[in-house]
């Protein structure tokens, strides 16, 4: 449909060429001469029927106000910039302040949409209506979140859940500080540890899906909403691990080294959009969402933004580098928003392993 609608903007302009020839000099048939109609002649003239349509989307025009997820970012963006590119008088913001921070701005009404890399949680459903706030949840992608070396990290090809949740695990702190502690074969070398920010969403999923419960963590590693400064830490350390959204290492192969999991059956897994979508990399593959507010979905401009956004979700977040929703959960998405479905599907929060599809396909 995007591409439809490119090429018309493209066929409009090219009769507007057309006719400013004819009229520079062209001569005109007589009124024996019936010329027969080209096949371009014939596709100008439907592009030209189309136009009324064309400019009721330009007449748009409004402010979009956007924050939340960092992991979530490049899809919104990629959105906003196709849809700001046809209703060229809607202003669309997208913001980074971390799903926490996205939810804290949304549930006091200063946001149309939140971005979020999990499901919204009790707390903060609280909030929203204590504000009055109503909101529908949509999925948008999935991702799965990417434990990451250094790439002269020679030792490291696979880690268990378990080690993983000694390295992370609040005891941890202050007490697992070397590599040879994690396992014995390991070098005598310091670990340096970096992971998404207390206020992300990876955070708390992260720790959910390793540690056991959401939010429980050392305090002792470089944190940041900012994935891109996780990059440039682990990039530049050698005895770095970490963790954030896999579409970040898509965009950082050479800089970074990926680390399979192997969840206690003896398989080690590396992240990639067919494993996250066949299911075969747990327990760190999730679901990512907006949440959109019942009120600004009223307004013409977040409407068409919305129904756009779902559209095309699966083209462009395959292209900065997540893994499409499967086909079938789109229109499930789409009626959700047109019937202004309320809440969440996850109640308690993050839950891991969850099909995202089953549950939308229990609510119709």
């Amino acid at each position: 449909m995007l591409k439809r609608r490119l090429m018309l903007l493209a066929l409009i302009g090219g009769v507007v060429f057309a006719l400013v020839a004819c009229a520079g000099g062209a001569a005109a048939p007589t009124e024996t001469e019936e010329p027969a109609p080209t096949e371009e002649a014939a596709t100008e003239e439907a592009a030209t029927e189309e136009a009324p349509a064309t400019e009721e989307m330009m007449a748009l025009s409004g402010e979009i106000l956007i924050d939340g997820s960092s992991t979530v970012f490049p899809i919104t963006e990629a959105v906003a910039e196709e849809f700001q590119a046809i209703y060229r008088d809607v202003r669309v913001s997208v913001g980074i302040s971390g799903t926490g921070g996205g939810f804290e701005k949304f549930c006091n009404g200063e946001t149309a949409i939140s971005d979020a890399s999990r499901p919204i949680k009790e707390s903060e459903q609280e909030a929203c209506a204590a504000n009055g706030i109503e909101y529908i949840e949509l999925p948008v992608a999935y991702d799965g979140l990417a434990v990451m070396v250094n790439p002269d990290n020679d030792w490291v090809e696979c880690m268990t859940v378990e080690e993983l949740k000694m390295i992370w695990e609040p005891a941890a702190q202050d007490t697992i500080t070397n590599w040879n502690q994690v396992r014995p074969d390991f070098p005598d070398a310091p670990l340096s540890l970096y992971g998404a920010g207390v206020d992300s969403g990876t955070y708390d999923y992260f720790t959910q899906a390793i540690v056991g419960e959401e939010g429980a963590s050392r305090g002792d590693f470089t944190a940041s909403e900012d994935d891109n400064v996780l990059v440039q830490g682990i990039a530049g350390d050698l005895n770095a691990l970490g963790f954030f959204g896999l579409a970040y290492y898509e965009q950082n192969p050479d800089r970074l080294k990926l680390v399979a999991i192997d969840d206690g059956g003896g398989e080690c897994v590396l992240p990639s959009a067919e494993t996250v979508n066949n299911g075969t990399y747990q327990p760190l593959s999730r679901p990512l969402f907006i949440y959109v507010s019942t009120a600004a979905a009223e307004r013409p401009e977040v409407e068409a933004f919305v129904q756009f956004y779902l559209e095309n979700t699966r083209a462009l977040s395959a292209e900065v580098g997540y893994v499409s929703l499967p086909e079938e959960i789109i229109p499930l998405a789409q009626a959700r928003f047109n019937e202004r479905v309320t809440g969440t599907l996850f109640p308690e929060g993050s839950t891991v392993g969850v099909s995202i599809q089953d549950l939308l396909e229990a609510e119709r």
